[in-house]
């Protein structure tokens, strides 16, 4: 009981001392230019506005991470073969390589994987769309900056009046 007290004490600290550096690769599952179209793709998901973009919040990061150590073999490969035939449609539709096309083309090349009939470009799709707004809506810029997350338990105000109007319409039998 005591070694589970001590684990549930010593759990936020642990947790806080998560940072970029920590929390790395444990191995290279993409290759550098594998890396940079996936940052492309997830630019083209979620853009620059007046907020930062997905690439600029490194998301292709925790999409990487998160297909190399919990996604199984047949999942990794769909995704590798996902990015494969990105830059192949990209190459086919408009003569150049996928991190080469202007905005407009490359939104209309995601449109073309989301509307396919071919079960492989949908689901590639949909794996790293969901992944990027996943890892975006975690990211800690916008976790502080846009949605003002406090960390449990939050701000606990003790001294608060009690409205005596709502306990005095309370029924009595």
């Amino acid at each position: 009981m005591a070694m589970a007290a001590g684990a549930l004490i010593s759990l936020p600290a642990w947790a806080n001392s998560w940072n970029s550096e920590t929390v790395q690769l444990t191995s290279k599952f993409l290759s550098s230019s594998q890396d940079d179209l996936l940052a492309q793709i997830v630019e083209t998901i979620i853009p620059v506005t007046d907020t930062p973009s997905a690439k600029a919040l490194n998301v292709h990061q925790f999409i990487q991470k998160i297909v190399a150590d919990c996604y199984d073999k047949p999942a990794q490969e769909t995704f590798l073969n996902g990015l494969t035939a990105v830059d192949e449609q990209a190459q086919k539709t408009f003569g150049k390589p996928f991190r080469e096309g202007d905005a407009t083309q490359r939104t209309a090349l995601l449109t073309q994987f989301s509307q396919s009939t071919l079960p492989a470009q949908k689901d590639f799709y949909s794996m790293v769309k969901g992944m990027t707004i996943r890892g975006y809506l975690n990211s800690e810029y916008v976790m502080t900056n846009l949605t003002h997350y406090q960390f449990i338990p939050g701000h606990y105000y003790g001294c608060v009046p009690v409205p005596t109007k709502a306990i005095s319409q309370t029924p009595t039998k």
